[in-house]
């Protein structure tokens, strides 16, 4: 009888103990969950835009003024707040999924403080690539973005959101004046590029303006004395706000910055220039890889690619050097099929009917966002390459994929199979809408890492043959030539930067090494100039994931699964590669227990 107690009382003691083990359990992921919520709901509030973009619209009448030293302040202290909780949080139980959310928002957090500490960029507000606010302001504002324009508050708002940008564009000039006294400007011949973009946005008439477009869909449920009113009301924010907040960035610009700037290409040539470019390495490419590692590998990848080319010059029957072949591609009428822009964008479209049937055999985890094929907007044409818009979280704006057409008679077909996979399926729309759709916190859905995002671009690029595209050899070479592009990265980024290359030199490499023409030469240095750093990131993530998926097929064997392995590449989002490494390894290791 004595057992037979002291049984039950053993049964119940551990009971007892499992049950509080469970509910401790319980209460640390319920404790990171409430923290990593806080945590979304005050970094949304400091920054309007995202939060926009996310579709939380408690703030869209403001903007964030993310080179103002109020801005820097806040968000230092914000992602102090949350390491020195994050720091405290005890792991023991806590999920797979709940153990990366802490390692990624520390990563994350620590490094936004390097780049903040060391004010990377906040002299530089302005250049010609996409990134830059002045123009990506009016995107959004055509309506062709993540802001609304269907009441007539949200209309309202955004001409609160153009007061925010006047401000904007006073706190660009004071950081751009600050820039060129202590030594610290863009290349001359970048920023030469920008006064035609800015130019259309304050001249001619406010209809003809893209800020006006939003008033060509006003809301139907509108009656007329409140159309009446709104569009008196935009069109004066237009003519009062945006147009003057152009013009005198452009005249600060014409008169006094580019005079000014500096007329070398590189990092190094600026006041601390050569520690700014190893923080940017470190930023994009979330690893620690030197500026010597990224040119010596970028010269190895070249050399590699360039065989390759050689044995297409040799499949299609060309008599010539690879210089002779470059050119003929470059050139020959066959490879310009289009008159119209309509034309561009349709042969673009008729790609995903050809790699559907294909999909499947490499993917599990599909999106369910739609995306759209698009011509950049003219206006920002002259500085912009192909871009992709992630879609909006409640699917009724698409993916966008924009590719830019300044001429379609002059548009070149060669390489836009690659370029398809890369920015459409299923390379960046793969990667965006999944990221969203996932069961993951919201900072992980919001998250945007270049090395991760564009080096799963590229990585999508080498499965073209799979999915039933490149069966032409010319298309084939476009992708060698989407290739060689981001290891001639490697080679000018670092050249310019860390080795001191001219703008010169580094357009005659791309030449050499690329089937482009001279304009585009130029446009892409020019970006690598004013974007130290972020272009590397493409190979160094690509090489990453090509890495990894070696390593799990020699370790697995037959038991290898392409479908799981991306799965497992793109299920948890966007990721700094050094944690990426170490979810994949942790992955391998499960499986080859298991088997």
């Amino acid at each position: 009888m004595k057992i037979r107690q002291t049984t039950l009382l053993l049964i119940t003691l551990i009971s007892l103990f499992t049950s509080s083990l469970l509910a401790q359990k319980v209460n640390q992921s319920i404790q990171l969950e409430s923290l990593l919520e806080q945590y979304s709901k005050e970094y949304y509030a400091l920054n309007p835009l995202q939060a926009t973009e996310a579709g939380i619209n408690d703030y869209n009448n403001q903007i964030e003024i993310t080179i103002s030293e109020a801005y820097i302040k806040k968000t230092k202290a914000l992602n102090q707040k949350y390491l020195s909780q994050l720091a405290v949080i005890n792991k023991a139980g806590l999920t797979a999924s709940e153990l990366l959310s802490v390692e990624m928002l520390t990563y994350n957090l620590k490094s936004e403080n390097e780049r903040l500490d060391n004010s990377l960029g906040f002299y530089r507000p302005v250049d010609q690539f996409v990134f830059s606010f002045s123009t990506r302001f009016a995107t959004l504002g055509s309506g062709a973005g993540s802001i609304p324009f269907n009441t007539e508050k949200d209309y309202r708002n955004f001409i609160s959101r153009m007061k925010g940008f006047q401000t904007w564009v006073d706190q660009a000039i004071a950081n751009m004046k600050k820039g060129v006294a202590q030594n610290n400007t863009n290349p001359k011949a970048a920023m030469e590029k920008v006064p035609p973009q800015l130019k259309p946005l304050f001249e001619g008439d406010v209809k003809e303006n893209v800020f006006y477009k939003p008033l060509l869909k006003l809301p139907a449920n509108l009656d007329s004395a409140a159309t009446v009113q709104l569009k008196k009301d935009y069109s004066a924010a237009i003519e009062k706000i945006i147009q003057p907040a152009y013009k005198k960035l452009y005249d600060y610009i014409v008169t006094d910055y580019i005079p000014k700037a500096r007329k070398t290409s590189g990092l190094l040539d600026n006041d601390k220039g050569k520690k700014e470019y190893e923080l940017w390495l470190k930023y994009y490419t979330t690893t620690n890889i030197s500026a010597e590692q990224i040119f010596n590998l970028g010269l190895s990848e070249v050399a590699r690619i360039r065989k390759e080319m050689e044995t297409v010059k040799t499949q299609v029957g060309f008599k010539g050097d690879l210089k002779s072949f470059f050119e003929y591609v470059k050139t020959d009428p066959k490879f310009f099929p289009f008159k119209t822009e309509e034309e561009v964008l349709n042969r673009f479209r008729s790609f995903l009917d050809i790699m559907s049937p294909q999909l499947n055999k490499l993917f599990n985890l599909t999106p369910k966002s739609t995306f759209e094929v698009r011509a950049t907007e003219k206006f920002r044409a002259a500085g912009a390459n192909a871009q992709y818009m992630r879609p909006s979280r409640d699917g009724k704006r698409a993916g966008i994929f924009y590719e830019v057409i300044r001429d379609p008679a002059q548009y070149n077909y060669f390489s836009m199979e690659d370029l398809f996979i890369h920015e459409a399926i299923p390379g960046h729309h793969y990667q965006v809408a999944i990221q969203q759709e996932a069961d993951i916190p919201e900072f992980r859905k919001a998250a945007a890492l270049s090395a991760f995002g564009e080096g799963w671009a590229l990585y999508a690029e080498s499965l073209g043959k799979e999915l039933g595209l490149f069966t032409d050899p010319y298309q084939y070479l476009g992708r060698l030539n989407g290739e060689i592009e981001r290891a001639v990265r490697l080679v000018v980024d670092a050249g310019i930067h860390y080795k001191g290359w001219s703008r010169e030199k580094a357009i005659a490499y791309v030449l050499e090494n690329q089937p482009v023409s001279a304009i585009e030469a130029e446009q892409r240095i020019e970006r690598y100039m004013v974007t130290a750093g972020q272009a590397v990131s493409y190979k160094i993530g690509e090489l990453k994931i090509i890495e990894l998926r070696e390593r799990a097929k020699k370790k697995l064997g037959n038991k290898f699964d392409i479908k799981e392995f991306h799965d497992e590449v793109l299920k948890d989002g966007c990721l700094p590669l050094i944690i990426l490494e170490t979810k994949i390894n942790k992955w391998i290791e499960s499986k080859a227990v298991k088997n």
